[in-house]
């Protein structure tokens, strides 16, 4: 697990190689498996890897989605907000499970943050892929993952630049 998280890095840029069937379905088994509150699973996951549509999503928000133009594949993590009242971070753990599976397929990702962001100053990032998808009111976006096999090479965070001081034992300093 140890090497997973140190070779995880957020890659915007990738190739044009598809992803195999194989994968995908490692990915979304992932996914199902990911741990939620209470063992509700709220969340829900659209696969997006039609070329036109991903260039849609590419412009979600103002800023920092652009790279799932270039994706082969995207993951938008969202949720039945009527299930849970902690949907927001039973997505956000499975969005990490699905970055972590796909490190391990040798694959690369980044994440797109969607709740809480605008599309333009009229709408919400939400509300335009809740409109471009198709998704009921009650269906929330929390993130857009790009995936696909890296087309830049980012090497770990060295040890040495870890903020341990964010740790503290037994109480705050």
């Amino acid at each position: 697990m140890i090497e997973l998280l140190r070779k995880r890095r957020s890659i915007r840029r990738f190739t044009a190689e598809t992803i195999p069937p194989e994968a995908r379905e490692i990915l979304l088994e992932a996914a199902l498996r990911s741990p939620s509150s209470r063992g509700i699973n709220p969340w829900e996951f659209i696969l997006v890897d039609d070329p036109a549509l991903l260039g849609k999503l590419s412009v979600a928000k103002q800023h920092g989605s652009e790279f799932l133009k270039g994706a082969p594949l995207a993951i938008v993590v969202c949720a039945d907000s009527t299930l849970t009242d902690v949907w927001v971070e039973d997505c956000s753990i499975a969005a990490i499970i699905i970055q972590l599976a796909a490190v391990s397929l040798g694959l690369g990702s980044c994440w797109a943050q969607i709740r809480n962001r605008q599309h333009d100053a009229g709408q919400s990032a939400e509300a335009y892929v809740q409109g471009l998808l198709g998704l009921p009111e009650q269906i929330k976006v929390e993130a857009i993952l790009g995936i696909g096999y890296p087309a830049e090479r980012k090497l770990p965070v060295a040890a040495a630049k870890l903020r341990s001081a964010k740790f503290h034992h037994n109480h705050w300093p």
